[in-house]
Formats: structure tokens, sequence, C-alpha cells
């Protein structure tokens, strides 16, 4: 009898699965990325690919930029606050950025755009959302206040920014409502090529930092006391990751307009995808499946829908229900640790 054929009684032998390495994920997910810039370009070039990204290479970089930085800076984000269902978005960060839209267009009118200029436009919404950001860096320098203190302040002052949004809406003219819906949703068919430039800058630098303390990120993952233990100070890690994912989403916020739930999609994936838990994997496996998801959705919505949409509203619907499934998983695992 050969030994293929011995087993041992009680038991079966199941057959070994040969998994693929973390490298080759994300390999394989920059892979797919490619191919989805590559069918963006080509579909309906007609076979000029040159004359095709005069037109659609402006768009294409919005979408990299976004959701490379929206996956990075949520992974790292959620590692600090150690939570999987926050995000900088969900904290705030977008409702602060409807409210200086809607103020500027309740104070300004209809013109704001000709009067400011986008690059004023993108200084005034950046500074604005870091502002926010330093301020919950200040709370947080307090030593009585915990992270999770400070989530929820930031989740109560999103609520009170867009009560205040609603208000303003309501007392607005109809022309200036109008423009303000465009404002509201991501759009990458406004991007402007000087601002292209700006945002790349602001995410290839914290994209380049988040890399840096990559390993940190690692121990922060056990915890504040295992991180102290470990030699990394927790608090001051805890707000240097919690600006530079600010400076991230609101680069792109300010860039291209809200994805609330793009970071949230992306980074949960991720976790399962990249076949690690390690912040060398799980940060580059979020912004490639960003980039898909953008570049792919948007190059399927042109093509195949003729527009019919806009991409930030089915990838809103779609975080919507992936948000309500983890509130649920997580309150079923609670309740099933405590029965």
């Amino acid at each position: 009898m050969s030994a293929a054929n011995l087993t041992v009684p009680g038991t079966t032998l199941a057959p070994t699965r040969r998994r693929l390495s973390p490298a080759m994920r994300v390999a394989l997910l920059g892979s797919m990325a490619a191919l989805a810039v590559f069918a963006f370009l080509a579909i309906g070039s007609g076979g000029d690919l040159l004359f095709t990204l005069e037109f659609r290479g402006r768009k294409l970089a919005g979408m990299v930029l976004v959701g490379w930085a929206t996956g990075v800076a949520t992974v790292a984000f959620q590692t600090v606050t150690g939570n999987r269902i926050l995000t900088p978005s969900v904290m705030g960060l977008d409702a602060l950025y409807a409210f200086v839209q809607t103020f500027l267009l309740f104070q300004l009118g209809a013109t704001i755009t000709a009067t400011l200029g986008p690059v004023p436009m993108f200084g005034i919404n950046l500074g604005v959302m870091m502002g926010f950001g330093v301020l919950l860096s200040l709370l947080l320098a307090n030593r009585r206040t915990n992270v999770h203190l400070l989530v929820l302040i930031g989740i109560v002052l999103g609520t009170l920014l867009r009560s205040l949004q609603s208000l303003l809406t309501r007392m607005m003219d109809p022309t200036s409502f109008t423009q303000l819906q465009t404002y509201l949703f991501a759009s990458f068919n406004t991007v402007h090529p000087e601002l292209l430039w700006v945002a790349a800058v602001l995410i290839a630098g914290g994209s380049g930092w988040l890399w840096w303390r990559r390993h940190e990120l690692d121990v922060m993952m056990l915890g504040p006391d295992a991180a102290q233990g470990l030699g990394v100070n927790p608090r001051r890690m805890i707000t240097e990751v919690l600006l530079v994912s600010v400076l991230l989403v609101s680069a792109s916020t300010a860039l291209v307009g809200p994805i609330t739930f793009l970071g949230l999609i992306v980074a949960n994936v991720a976790y399962l995808v990249a076949g690690s838990g390690r912040h060398t994997w799980t940060m580059p496996v979020a912004g490639l499946l960003a980039i898909v998801m953008l570049v792919g959705g948007q190059a399927i919505l042109e093509q195949v829908f003729g527009l019919s949409t806009v991409l930030s509203v089915i990838i809103e619907f779609g975080g919507g229900l992936v948000f309500i499934w983890l509130v649920i998983k997580g309150s079923a695992v609670k309740k099933g640790a405590g029965a």
C-alpha cells in the first residue's frame, strides 16, 4: 500500500492549497489596475491612445490620485483608531466640505468659481479641512481625551455641520442651489489641470510618510499598551497618522468632491485580499483596489451605461450597504461573545 493511501482512522486528509503570497497579490492587483487604465483609454478611442489621452488623461489622473489617497489613508486611520467602520470622511470631513461649499455659495452667489478661481477654492477647502484635523489633534493632545472620545466628537461635529448646511440650502436662491448640487457629488469631469500637480505632491508626500512609518503602524495593531512597551509612543503616533490621513482625504476631496464610503469599501476588502495584516501589503492593496474600482467603474459607466448616472452615487449606495453590514456583523460578534 502506498503512503498516499494511508489514513489515520477518524481523520480526513484535506488537499493542501498553495496560497498566493502577498507580493503576488499586490502584483496581480497592479496588473488589474493597469488593465483598467488601458480599458478606460482604449475603449472608444479608435486605436489612437495618444489622442484619447489628451481628453481622458486629466480625468484618469484624478481617479488614480483620489483612489490611492483614499485607500492608503483609510487603512492607516483605521489602524490607529482600532475600528474598521470609521474613516476620515465618516468622522465629518465630507460634512465640513459640503458646509464650506454651501456657505461660500450662500455668501458669494452662483459666480463663486469665476470670482475665486479653482486654485483659491482648492486652498480654502484644503485649509478648512486641515484646520478641522488640527483641532481634533489638539483635543487628542489633552491626556483626558482618548481616541474613542475624539471619534465621537468628530461624528457629532459632522452631524452639526450637516444640519447647518441643510438650513443654508433652504434659504439659498434657486440658481445657487442648482450649482451647489454639482459640488456635493464627486465629479472627475471637472478636474482642473493646475490642481492635479498640487494634489499629486500632497498625496505623494503623505503616502510616503505613511510608508516610512508602516512598521510602527504594524506595532500599533497590537494595542497602545503593547506599542508603548515596544518603543512606539501611541499618542504621538495616533496624532501624526490622524493629521496625515486628514491631509490625504482633504486633498482628494478638494480635488473632485466627496466620496464618503470609498475608503470603507476598499479598506475592508483589502484586509481580506492582502493575505497579511502588515501595512506593507494592506496599504498598497487598498490603494490599488480603489484605483480599479474608480477607473474600471468609470469605463463601464461611460461605455456600457452611457453616463446615465454618476459613479460616486453608485459607490455611496454600495458603501452604505457595506457600512450597515459591518455594523450588524459587529453587533452579532459582540452578542456571541457575551453569550
